[in-house]
């Protein structure tokens, strides 16, 4: 009676003993009566109806997601490839579990639609600028997905946004002729500035030397003006009798020339003699000058 026994005892405990469950750490385990929900456990050994019951794992970790590019059209109709990355946790086993046949690629298709909405309404330059203003918008809509696929997107990153080939080409293009332009203006500016420093220089040049030389006349003048006054001084401080002697010397000097005949005033005997007086005068004034620089020498 007790080998007939046996056999069952031990059925029956294998039975019982294939019933426990492991629930791994940051897992929840879904239990199923006959294919029907029947409740959620934490993580940790769980013991359920065997051929019954039974359960499944649903991780609640953080996870990495990387949405392949795909194309949109922006409002002024170019077509630029976007590719983005996010991570999502689960937040709702249940919903997760049961509420989708694949949660994660509806949440996909959700953002996917958003972006398309958010880019559709701006032109190719606003939306290659404005990859955080994207982002933020794009977090915004996306907003907690727990209600409806028991998931929360933690982070949402737009990665690229690539005009179509055609449209970089077409990019380079402009770029490259912005630049030439740029360089060409650069470069006219420049022979123009050193145009303008260039004539400047030259009116500069010309007004200093216009100036030296008005200095130079300026200062040959009142030369000249001193020496008159010198002279005029030397002939108001002579006597009356140097004046006689020379006109004296004056006739005796046209007397002894070819042309030896003279008719004028006695008045104008005496002034007569102020010519050579004069000339003498007026010579030793320009040894003084002479002599002068070689003093200061």
């Amino acid at each position: 009676m007790v080998f007939l026994l046996l056999p069952l005892i031990i059925i029956a405990l294998v039975i019982l003993l294939s019933g426990f469950r492991i629930i791994p750490q940051n897992y929840e385990g879904l239990i199923e009566t006959l294919g029907k929900y029947t409740k959620t456990v934490k993580a940790g050994l769980v013991w359920i109806v065997p051929l019954i019951q039974n359960s499944r794992k649903v991780s609640l970790a953080l996870q990495p997601l990387e949405i392949s590019k795909y194309s949109i059209i922006t409002k002024d109709n170019a077509e630029i490839t976007t590719s983005l990355t996010l991570n999502y946790l689960v937040t709702d086993s249940y919903r997760y579990f049961y509420n989708n046949t694949d949660s994660v690629e509806s949440m996909v298709q959700l953002i996917r639609g958003h972006l398309r909405d958010i880019i559709g309404r701006m032109e190719l330059n606003e939306a290659l600028g404005s990859t955080s203003q994207i982002n933020t918008q794009l977090a915004d809509a996306i907003g907690d997905l727990t209600d409806i696929y028991g998931i929360k997107v933690v982070r949402v990153n737009v990665d690229e946004l690539l005009p179509s080939p055609e449209i970089q080409r077409a990019m380079d293009k402009q770029l490259t002729a912005d630049r030439e332009k740029t360089a060409a203006i650069a470069k006219a500016e420049g022979e123009a500035r050193n145009i303008e420093l260039t004539t400047k220089a030259k009116n500069d040049a010309l007004v200093a030397t216009a100036k030296a030389k008005a200095e130079a006349i300026k200062t040959e003048a009142d030369a000249e003006a001193y020496r008159i006054e010198r002279l005029q001084q030397s002939l108001n401080n002579a006597g009356e009798g140097y004046f006689k002697n020379e006109s004296l010397d004056a006739f005796n000097n046209l007397a002894s020339g070819p042309n030896n005949l003279i008719i004028m005033d006695k008045s104008e005997m005496t002034e007569l003699g102020k010519v050579p007086a004069a000339k003498k005068i007026w010579d030793k004034l320009d040894q003084e000058e002479q002599a002068t620089p070689e003093t200061e020498e």
